[in-house]
């Protein structure tokens, strides 16, 4: 196990880092070993209040943000990038102690998020209003203006890129940040907020408030002085959210929430590529990803041939130290993994046949064998509810039609995949399925130009992309007395 210096343990308010007014502070958990890694200060309500105040203040109308040049917003959005990439051994590092996940993965995701940044960068001075062509004798046009102060709720299983998905919009934006990171992960969080400061940004313009969901969550979404919440999270807390945030003031909110993904293999798929392409799409991150294809569907001319191919690749999925090379680190806490090995009983015990894995591995940490299961029905409670956890299960089907209603009878649309050679087929079930999503012979392909969210329980609204600003931002219609024959 590598050896992390922990620089950042405190809250980081006004660009300075702060104990918690309770002088609280709350474990993170090493999910390799179980060890506590060290105690992080524990915001709640006391501390979301002067972050939002901080956030306010850095919005003030006259304040050095908002009176500052589109242009330097970009400039200042490249320089926290190129600090990412910079320090990416260490931030990689840090994340894999703290969630688990494998550290060349860790590393490529920090470069990732800096390429979410550059992309933001590069729209901070070219968020465009319109002139419209009004009846009567004035002119008008549409400003683009930003939202304000936005709350922004973070999960555990990408907390490198979620941080960068949600900061890097809001400030090409010209908004102001509250950041409240997952309890279980806040350590890069505070460690990116450094980077922050270091890059230039104005005090009170980000601002991080490590805590737990119930008192710094519900405390950030109930302010009045918030603007705008945006989660990324589970369905439960998404519709708690909806449902307390506008009590005070009609806040904005976009939310990025769980999902049951159904990729979609036909009869005419290369079986191998399929099932390498499926293997990924269940297993990435060890299957704590919110658009995991975990229902494979694979047609009836194929489906014997796929199971088998399917559970040779998990069988030879390495599971282990995440600093070494391997494939799957530990789930992220002892809550998901109790949770995950109750979903693998429930398939044992409702008819699926098992096919690989189905265990704990070892006696110390996280850890869960990669598992699959077959003759997987729809209405087991394992091709229903969201697992997070290492498991696939393979069904079968015989028609397009009879796919298409099945994929979409779950109350989840947040991706969907189809792997065939026939392009009709694939554009046909892209049409008709309901997923805000949609991969062909790949998955899970996100960029920073494509937008990302949810039909029905998924969420509301989109990041990522030219949608991922048009949330930060408010639209102005100014309309000017004009008349069409001057008055000379």
């Amino acid at each position: 196990m590598a050896k992390v210096d922990i620089k950042y343990t405190k809250l980081f308010i006004n660009n300075e880092f702060v104990d918690a007014v309770s002088k609280k502070t709350f474990p993170t958990i090493n999910p390799q070993d179980e060890s506590v890694i060290i105690q992080v200060a524990e915001g709640d309500k006391a501390d979301i209040d002067k972050a939002v105040a901080a956030a306010k203040k850095a919005f003030h109308r006259y304040s050095e943000w908002r009176t500052m040049d589109a242009s330097q917003r970009g400039r200042l959005l490249l320089k926290l990038a190129d600090l990412l990439e910079r320090d990416s051994k260490y931030l990689a590092d840090l994340e894999t102690l703290d969630c688990g996940k494998p550290v060349k993965n860790a590393f490529g995701e920090v470069f990732f998020a800096a390429s979410v940044i550059r992309y933001y960068a590069g729209k901070a001075d070219k968020i465009l209003g319109s002139t419209i062509p009004t009846d009567g004798e004035v002119l008008s046009m549409t400003l683009k203006e930003p939202v304000g102060v936005c709350g922004q709720i973070l999960p555990w299983n990408y907390p490198i890129p979620m941080f960068v998905w949600k900061i890097a919009p809001a400030l090409a934006a010209g908004c102001t940040v509250v950041v409240k990171p997952a309890e279980q992960t806040p350590l890069t969080a505070l460690a990116v907020a450094a980077l922050v400061k270091e890059a230039g940004f104005p005090a009170g313009v980000v601002n991080v408030v490590p805590g737990y969901g119930p008192t710094a969550g519900a405390a950030l979404t109930a302010s009045p002085d918030v603007d705008k919440i945006a989660f990324t999270g589970s369905t439960e807390v998404g519709r708690i959210i909806m449902s307390t945030a506008p009590k005070v003031n009609l806040k904005r909110i976009t939310l990025e929430l769980g999902g049951k993904s159904a990729l979609v293999i036909f009869n005419d798929a290369d079986v191998e590529k399929a099932a390498e392409i499926a293997h990924n799409a269940a297993f990435s991150n060890g299957g704590q990803c919110c658009v995991a294809g975990t229902r494979t569907y694979v047609q009836s001319g194929i489906y014997d041939k796929f199971v088998a191919k399917a559970a040779e690749i998990a069988q030879k999925r390495t599971v282990g130290n995440p600093y070494e090379d391997v494939k799957q680190g530990p789930q992220i806490d002892d809550d998901m993994f109790t949770k995950v090995m109750g979903y693998i009983d429930a398939g044992k015990k409702c008819g699926a046949r098992l096919v690989a894995g189905g265990e704990r591995k070892g006696n110390k940490g996280f850890y869960i064998q990669p598992t699959v299961f077959a003759d997987v029905k729809d209405d087991m409670k394992i091709a229903r509810e969201e697992i997070f956890g290492p498991v696939q299960s393979i069904l079968k089907f015989e028609t397009f039609d009879e796919i298409v209603d099945r994929a979409n009878n779950s109350n989840y649309g947040l991706g969907a995949g189809v792997i065939t050679n026939d392009i009709t087929t694939a554009m046909s079930f892209v049409r008709h399925v309901r997923a805000g999503s949609v991969w062909v012979n790949t998955y899970e392909h996100v960029t920073c130009q494509t937008p990302f969210g949810g039909f029905k329980d998924s969420g509301i609204g989109r990041e990522m992309g030219e949608e991922g600003i048009q949330q930060y931002l408010e639209n102005k219609t100014v309309t000017i007395s004009l008349p069409k024959k001057p008055q000379f």
